[in-house]
């Protein structure tokens, strides 16, 4: 028997609560705003239609290097920490464990503003989401999914899974609607194919969807998160290929047949969540009031989801010991009590910041996408590594596989295009969250009794992080940059 194959963890989750985690995380606000979101950032269908080819294979790249290193290096539980520690050292590996844990943070804010836009639709109270009815209801709703959570990580998954099957009901009520309404019109689907005359290049409208296209795929990666939780090592991978592409497969039906219900100029005027407008052109009000109801239960789900992978990867780096024992502490339950508290008073500073600033979702899933890019990244090329070497085969049948070689250089150069294509302002932001990383992970360091910056590596990653955070400080005081 394959390592992959055995049990490891006879009270963890199995295929289809890993699938429910990973599906559920996934389709969370994306799928009810990306028509919106990406005809406000002036892309036209054909924009559209290229952005999600190269996003859909870069993701799915992603997605097969997860696969494999599951397979390759089952031994390894802290998933995207595990990987960028073993691949390139301590320090790079708790980057890219506090870069996870906090865009899984701004990923929350992001879910939950929009929760209560969406709210606003039948109780105005609450308008856009912002306001102090919201952060309040905000408040609320995060410390019963805390409450939730803090009752065991596979009682959490299990409610998880009933709102994921709860949440692809007004998914596919759109999705049947328009086909078989026929509210599709192929004249308005490809009068804006190319861009509008005087409007970006093409090249720079492809560029435009990546941000949407990332943060609607955040989230695939949340059984390799919580890998240490599942009760077979192989189920994290097929988890992770399986959700991949049914969730793809729903993106791409929902924004091109979006964009044939709707020119691009009315798509981008729409209110919060934009395919609720769509689904009012097709059937009228009730419809838009489905979306929204449908909304509601997909947040709440993926912010129960999004924070059993927040709290999950400090922890399993605390019991390395790249973060201090402080986020190690479990209760009764198992659960993560400390990370647990820590991240909710975390969320709350930044729902104040969301109330003083009247801040928008957008801003906060720019960010956490930002944000996440980097242990992307670091997670494709430790598999680009392993692969060159040939590490983990008899873990796996077929020896060096061609196809290995094609995810992990697909994977990484899909990486480097994510932070290309995110611009260098986003960097610097993310900069100002990775640089008081560097004091929690000395403090790990310190009680473990390890050197804080032993190799060339780790120096050199110092280096840039403090050189970045510098430069953004600057700018921030000077006002050019505005994270929130």
């Amino acid at each position: 028997m394959k390592k992959s194959d055995e049990i490891t963890n006879p009270g963890g989750l199995d295929l289809l609560r890993l699938i429910g985690v990973v599906v559920g995380a996934t389709i969370a606000s994306g799928v009810f705003t990306m028509s919106g979101d990406l005809a406000a950032r002036g892309a036209g269908t054909g924009a559209v239609l290229i952005g999600w080819i190269v996003c859909g294979v870069g993701m799915l790249a992603l997605a097969l290097c997860f696969y494999g290193l599951s397979v390759r290096k089952p031994e390894l539980k802290g998933g995207i920490y595990s990987y960028a520690k073993e691949g390139f050292g301590p320090y790079v590996g708790f980057n890219s464990a506090w870069g996870y844990w906090l865009s899984e943070l701004l990923a929350n804010v992001s879910f939950l503003t929009l929760l209560f836009a969406s709210l606003g639709h039948f109780f105005p109270v609450f308008g856009h989401g912002n306001n102090l009815a919201s952060v309040i209801g905000c408040s609320v709703i995060w410390w019963i999914c805390v409450w939730f959570i803090m009752r065991g990580v596979s009682e959490a998954a299990a409610v998880n899974l009933v709102v994921t099957v709860a949440k692809l009901i007004p998914v596919f009520t759109v999705i049947l609607a328009v086909v078989f309404l026929r509210a599709f019109h192929w004249r308005i689907f490809v009068d804006n194919f190319w861009g509008e005359p005087g409007g970006l290049p093409l090249g720079q409208q492809i560029k435009a969807t990546t941000f949407t296209t990332v943060w609607a795929f955040t989230g695939i990666e949340g059984a390799v998160a919580i890998s240490g939780r599942a009760k077979r090592a192989r189920d994290v991978g097929r988890a992770t290929i399986i959700s991949f592409l049914c969730v793809l497969a729903i993106y791409v039906m929902i924004s091109m047949l979006s964009m044939g219900v709707m020119s691009r100029q009315e798509l981008a005027a729409l209110g919060n969540p934009p395919l609720a407008g769509v689904m009012e052109r097709v059937v009228g009000g009730w419809g838009a009031a489905l979306v929204n109801v449908g909304v509601a239960i997909s947040l709440l789900g993926a912010t129960l989801g999004h924070t059993i992978m927040a709290v999950e990867t400090p922890f399993e780096a605390a019991k390395n010991g790249a973060f201090s024992r402080f986020f190690s502490v479990e209760n009764k339950k198992g659960a993560p009590s400390n990370t647990l508290l820590l991240t909710s008073v975390i969320i709350q500073v930044f729902l104040i910041l969301l109330y003083f600033n009247e801040s928008s979702y957008q801003v906060f899933y720019v960010i956490s996408s930002s944000m996440i890019m980097v242990p992307y990244l670091l997670s494709a090329l430790y598999y680009l590594k392993i692969v060159m070497r040939g590490e983990g085969l008899s873990n796996i049948e077929g020896g060096r596989s061609p196809g290995a070689w094609l995810a992990a250089l697909l994977g990484t150069i899909y990486g480097l295009w994510m932070l290309y294509a995110g611009g260098l302002v986003n960097l610097l932001i993310t900069a100002l969250l990775y640089a008081p990383g560097i004091l929690v992970y000395m403090k790990g360091r310190r009680e473990q009794g390890q050197p804080y910056f032993g190799s060339r590596t780790d120096r050199f990653f110092l280096a840039a992080v403090a050189v970045l955070f510098v430069i953004s400080a600057a700018l921030l005081a000077k006002g050019v940059i505005r994270p929130f």
